[in-house]
């Protein structure tokens, strides 16, 4: 398999409902695959849906969700693991918010799996806790 980026198109696009469902089994977020409606709900009503794909095979995902004005939030990112740390995620994440370039609050809430913090630091995001001046965040489930 030549490498992920290598002949990777990377843009807007909504994918078919069997496509988005193997992908996020494939990264072991079975929680969205367990309501197949409810993810393309969610997915439709985002504010931007990005995809990577080569040779017409879906590789990974990212999704905004916000006003578009003042904040915006990057809701997820797949990165297939056949196409993991090959640049692909840093391209969803790049076209995912290129379109909300002057939004002042760009958030991420995300589990806290090894590899993640290096990851989103790479692309700028600070952890709330280490952010200056200092912020709080809450959450609710």
């Amino acid at each position: 398999m030549p490498p992920a980026t290598e002949g990777t198109v990377v843009g807007p696009e909504m994918p078919a409902l069997q496509e988005t469902l193997d992908l996020y089994g494939a990264v072991g977020w079975g929680a969205y695959t367990d309501e197949p409606a409810t993810l393309m709900r969610a997915l439709a009503g985002s504010a931007r849906v990005v995809t990577a794909r080569r040779d017409g095979r879906l590789l990974g995902l990212a999704r905004v969700i916000g006003d578009g004005a003042t904040i915006v939030y990057l809701q997820d990112v797949l990165v297939h693991p056949d196409a993991r740390r090959s640049g692909v995620g840093r391209r969803l994440v790049d076209a995912a918010f290129a379109p909300f370039a002057d939004v002042r609050q760009q958030v991420l809430l995300t589990d806290a799996e090894p590899g993640q913090r290096a990851f989103y630091e790479s692309l700028g995001f600070t952890e709330v806790h280490d952010h200056e001046p200092e912020l709080r965040s809450f959450v609710r489930q």
